[in-house]
């Protein structure tokens, strides 16, 4: 695979429009917002805006509904305003990513409609329809993801529909091929417009087991997980013939040039790097949520990343992610100290790494009041929602942080005057400034870009070293876990350029024999 290709060498960025940039005073975010912030994108130094979903929706799940595939809901636009869109990220040097949800659409879609209205409608068959149990129950023992069972009895036609979320949102039945076909179709239209690549929701519920069996309890579940732990998800999802489906969308991408195809899996390492395909010939980038799951140690991330580089089939990519619309905020996770050390930590691994928007404020858990929550996730069961994570962008002082000029439709954080991208854009020490200086050398170095990995042994527990190397460069980051003092030896007779530090003011030093780390801090440095 060619070094020069834009996702391997790219970060991307993910947008949730509901909360990036209002335009229009209704408190919510849209395709202008977007476009509007396209130079800030630019400034900042991505490459790439991953969109999450702005199809038509009735918003149960706030887009991950969709009831046109081929639209734009009113709330963020419509479809001439994703062509403005397009149109100036490629003029911005931006690639525009979009969230294809094909695993299940909206209760409200016209396919569903149909599907539902009889047993001999053509569509039936293009949703799954399961008889009752032998006791008038639901056919297996599925689970939703959002809580309660995954099937819901339609008193008109007697049978259940399964839904792998909510009830609002049936799953297709993608071993039909006219679900395929017309899906391939709805890739069409959006690669037509323009669209640079796909991040496909949830890829690996694609395909249901055939015989429907019961998923076997889950030896190591507990009380205070979500109830869909309950079970493990053997013939609910990731089952083999998934990959052919992923397969044939990606050669419909392939028809047109350097468009990149990523999959949601949130699978264990040994079963996510299988969706690359047996040939490459699957998802070009499996999202590797890994840096999410792990507990945050300097051992335990060294670990994962050596058994992830292990891993991987010969010829593919590897990507990293801190967090989502559907995690906790990384500053949440382990505080803004370590943050920034999680952002280097990201931004110099070998792959393509995805930034959350507000991520680079170090936007932290937002307080949700009880009236405001959205999430219905969180309705279902509660403690496990997510609109902490998706509070709007705070870009400048003001009384609604200059996202929209009436209330949002979530809160803003409680430190919005200060933590905002006006008050941080200048700022040396600003978790903003070490984002945009740690991308500038991404794009500087091709070593951080393209280079090989290699781990260096360290004696304190609490530090993760490793070096990045391409042609004649080579680049060492030493990365403190810890809150106390380290120093740690540098190869004997070589003299290094600290690059960039986490904390500020350190650039351009020279060390050699050993170099200190506070506590808290991340270096990088180049071997001179």
């Amino acid at each position: 695979m060619r070094e020069t290709v834009w996702w391997k060498r790219g970060t991307v960025y993910q947008v949730y429009p509901r909360s990036f940039q209002d335009t229009n005073g209704d408190g919510v975010g849209d395709l202008k917002g977007i476009t509007r912030r396209l130079d800030y994108l630019a400034w900042l130094g991505v490459d790439a805006v991953w969109i999450s979903p702005i199809y038509p929706s009735p918003m149960a799940d706030f887009g991950y509904d969709v009831a046109d595939y081929c639209g734009v809901d009113p709330l963020f636009g419509d479809l001439a305003d994703f062509d403005e869109l397009v149109a100036e990220a490629h003029r911005h040097k931006l690639k525009v990513i979009l969230d294809f949800v094909p695993n299940h659409s909206s209760i409200a879609h016209p396919w569903f409609a149909e599907s539902r209205s009889s047993r001999a409608n053509p569509r039936r068959d293009w949703y799954i329809w399961r008889d009752p149990a032998p006791d008038g129950g639901p056919p297996n023992n599925w689970l939703s993801n959002f809580g309660g069972p995954a099937w819901t009895r339609d008193e008109a036609t007697g049978q259940y529909y399964y839904h792998a979320f909510l009830p609002e949102q049936p799953d297709l039945n993608w071993r039909n091929p006219a679900v395929r076909a017309a899906m391939h179709d709805v890739l069409r239209f959006w690669l037509d417009r323009g669209v640079d690549g796909f991040r496909v929701d949830v890829i690996w519920h694609l395909i249901k087991d055939e015989g429907f069996r019961d998923n076997p309890e889950n030896p190591d579940f507990l009380p205070h997980l979500p109830e869909i732990n309950r079970f493990t998800q053997v013939y609910s999802a990731d089952r083999p013939e998934v990959l052919d489906v992923i397969a044939q969308m990606r050669r419909v991408l392939d028809d047109y040039s350097d468009r990149v195809l990523i999959g949601e899996i949130y699978l264990p390492i040994e079963r996510l790097v299988t969706y690359y395909g047996p040939d490459l010939d699957a998802a070009d980038l499996p999202f590797n949520f890994q840096l999410i799951q792990t507990p945050w140690r300097a051992d335990a991330v060294a670990d994962l990343v050596e058994n992830y580089e292990a891993a991987l089939p010969p010829g593919g990519w590897p990507n990293w992610v801190l967090g989502n619309h559907d995690q906790p905020r990384i500053a949440a996770r382990i505080g803004i100290a370590q943050a920034r050390i999680a952002a280097m930590l990201l931004l110099t691994l070998r792959g393509t790494p995805t930034l959350y928007y507000g991520d680079e404020i170090g936007l932290d858990h937002v307080s949700i009041p009880p009236e405001r929550m959205q999430d219905p996730w969180e309705r279902n069961e509660p403690g496990h929602g997510r609109d902490p994570e998706r509070t709007p962008m705070q870009w400048e002082p003001g009384p609604f942080a200059g996202f929209s000029t009436v209330e949002p439709w979530l809160p803003l954080s409680a430190d919005a005057q200060t933590r905002n991208v006006d008050a941080m854009c200048d700022a040396p020490a600003s978790t903003l400034t070490l984002y945009r200086r740690l991308l500038g050398l991404r794009r500087e170095q091709a070593a951080l870009a393209i280079g090989s990995y290699r781990t260096i042994p360290t004696e304190p527990d609490a530090v993760f070293a490793y070096e990045r190397s391409h042609e004649d460069t080579t680049i060492r980051i030493i990365l403190n876990f810890g809150e106390d003092p380290q120093a740690l030896p540098l190869p004997e007779g070589s003299r290094w350029t600290l690059l960039l530090s986490s904390h500020a003011g350190r650039t351009g030093e020279t060390a050699s024999g050993q170099v200190a780390l506070a506590g808290s801090e991340g270096l990088i440095l180049m071997r001179t």
